[in-house]
């Protein structure tokens, strides 16, 4: 991997809804947050700078969340990079409330949605957001109402692309009978494939699938396991594979891997330049097939 091919644009292109083109490899905002994704970073001038040099890389796909922080994610992005580049797309979700560090709670009425749309589009300093995605459906409200509040925001030009996150093919359907999907995310990663189906759906129907947890690759990241083998005949980490093998998964995934280190987020961006042959792969989703993560082994 030579210093030229190690950005995102080696992961080649994807058009969100069908216009907006993006670099497939993007970029996860979670992590610029505190401990717990609650509060300020420990060095608010590092998280600057990552999202500077993420563009500076390549990367033209930033997806954020007003419940990063709270808030705190959308106001960095703000900061570090408004005005924005032409070519960069910054997607962001609501309808996930926080009270505390790792404590989320769905909330999908269409009220709240709207405003946290308009506290979204004040914070990232634009008229509209270009990919606004529920983040949880609230299973105490019908689905149709919270996707209805999401077309209404697009129809009042303040949302540009619908996307979901976190659900079913059941629940996917429903909402396209209601509205144009472009994205849906979902927990997904080489040892984590419980959403093969709504990946398979999202290739059918052409629309993008945003991996969450992207790199959870598990025993597999440790020294000594089955995958350096590979990881040393390209001169890679486990890592950079996870997300190798992510691109070449599927010409619709979107890989956010997220961090807050600037060295760690030129590692990522050097992930797309390994080239993988379909041997390689077969073994490599093989290895993912028998060690799940840690999260999957609980209880």
């Amino acid at each position: 991997m030579t210093d030229i091919q190690a950005t995102a644009a080696a992961s080649g292109t994807y058009a969100i809804g069908g216009e907006l083109e993006i670099h497939r490899l993007g970029y996860g905002a979670m992590r610029l947050t505190g401990d717990g994704v609650w509060g300020e970073p420990r060095d608010p001038d590092e998280a600057r700078g990552v999202l500077r040099r993420a563009v500076d890389l390549g990367v033209t796909f930033i997806d954020t969340a007003d419940s990063y922080g709270p808030e705190v994610s959308e106001r960095l992005i703000g900061e570090a990079l408004h005005p924005y580049p032409d070519e960069l797309v910054i997607a962001t979700k609501a309808g996930l409330t926080r009270t505390g560090p790792h404590q989320w709670t769905p909330v999908g009425r269409p009220s709240y949605l709207k405003q946290q749309c308009e506290l979204s589009l004040r914070r990232l300093g634009v008229e509209q957001i270009d990919l606004f995605q529920l983040h949880r459906v609230d299973r105490e409200l019908p689905l149709a109402e919270q996707v209805g509040a999401l077309t209404e925001l697009q129809e009042a030009g303040k949302v540009r692309h619908i996307g979901l996150c976190e659900v079913s093919t059941t629940q996917l359907a429903e909402a396209r009978e209601l509205a144009t999907v472009a994205t849906v995310q979902n927990r997904y990663n080489l040892a984590d494939r419980a959403h093969e189906e709504i990946l398979e759906a999202c290739e059918d129907a052409g629309i993008g699938f945003i991996p969450w947890y992207p790199v959870a690759v598990g025993e597999l990241a440790r020294p000594g396991s089955a995958l350096d083998e590979f990881a040393d005949r390209h001169g890679a980490t486990p890592a950079q594979l996870a997300l190798a093998w992510l691109l070449a998964r599927s010409p619709v995934m979107l890989p956010i891997p997220g961090t807050s280190q600037v060295a760690h987020l030129e590692e990522n961006c050097a992930a797309p330049a390994i080239e993988l042959s379909e041997a390689e792969i077969a073994k490599i989703t093989a290895l993912g097939d028998s060690n799940k993560p840690s999260y999957l082994r609980r209880g």
